[in-house]
């Protein structure tokens, strides 16, 4: 059986970090990732002596974490199995053609109850640039070109934890709003970041001239932020597993409750069908 096509084009990603790194990186998501992840962690009752990030971007990571290991979010990781109790994938699993290779390898690097937290932009990051390059392409051009990145939604990210044998899998969500003073700053911003558009199947085509002017006339009119400027959402989602212990708590299995729960409610208990009448 044939393998699907990759979605990335794992060069053009390199070549946009490349540039952003040469031209000063724009690492406001990532400072602030940084900053959330050091708040989870101090929540988290266990120390951690071997670290490892996987990372495009460092230096912010490094600033909660001197210690760790640093590791690029290449296709197979540099990570040995076993030698970590703490492997952070920060804010790069989003541009994995394999997200599950991804996780199993992280999965592989953790010791007997090792923690995994991982970040990425989720499915309703940069929405309203989404919307606003679709319709303004599908009125120019009577089609779309893929340009902005898909994302995965959050349901379907914590089904990727259990298929990567993380025990006690969480997922949770958090939105930032960024406003900016037009859509050609969001872009510049994006391409800052390393973020701009590295899609295996992107048009290689001359971008219609007209393209994104007609899209920044949309995306100020559907999407104001106030004083004139736009609103930009960026959805982090976080990632949460560990390694497999014996020690681990487990859930309980079903029917093994000792109290009922119409008791813990204060509740009166009736049999299905009985209205109570």
């Amino acid at each position: 059986m044939s393998l699907p096509p990759d979605l990335v084009d794992r060069a053009a990603l390199a070549r946009n970090r490349a540039r952003a790194r040469t031209l000063g990186a724009e690492l406001f998501l990532h400072e602030d990732a940084a900053a959330e992840a050091e708040e989870r962690l101090s929540e988290v009752n266990k120390a951690f002596t071997a670290p490892a990030v996987v990372t495009a971007f460092p230096d912010p990571w490094a600033e909660i974490l001197p210690d760790a290991r640093i590791v690029a979010d290449d296709e197979v990781l540099a990570l040995e199995e076993g030698a970590h109790d703490l492997v952070i994938h920060a804010l790069a699993l989003h541009w994995a053609n394999d997200p599950v290779g991804q996780l199993i390898q992280c999965r592989r690097a953790l010791s007997p109850d090792g923690l995994f937290l991982a970040v990425l932009f989720g499915g309703q990051t940069l929405a309203e640039l989404r919307a606003a390059l679709a319709e303004a392409e599908s009125r120019l051009a009577g089609g779309l070109s893929p340009r902005v990145l898909p994302m995965a939604e959050i349901r379907d990210l914590g089904a990727l934890l259990q298929r990567a044998g993380f025990a006690l899998p969480v997922a949770d969500a958090v939105r930032r709003t960024v406003t900016y003073a037009t859509m050609f700053h969001l872009i510049a911003d994006l391409r800052a970041m390393g973020e701009g558009n590295a899609l295996a199947r992107r048009s290689r085509r001359a971008t219609p001239r007209a393209l994104f002017p007609e899209a920044a006339a949309r995306y100020a009119g559907a999407y104001p932020a106030g004083d004139g400027r736009i609103a930009a959402t960026f959805e982090s989602i976080w990632l949460t597993g560990w390694a497999p212990h014996p020690g681990q708590q487990k859930p309980l299995r079903p029917g093994s409750a000792v109290q009922r729960l119409a008791n813990a409610l204060g509740a009166t208990e009736r049999r299905a069908g009985d209205t109570g009448d």
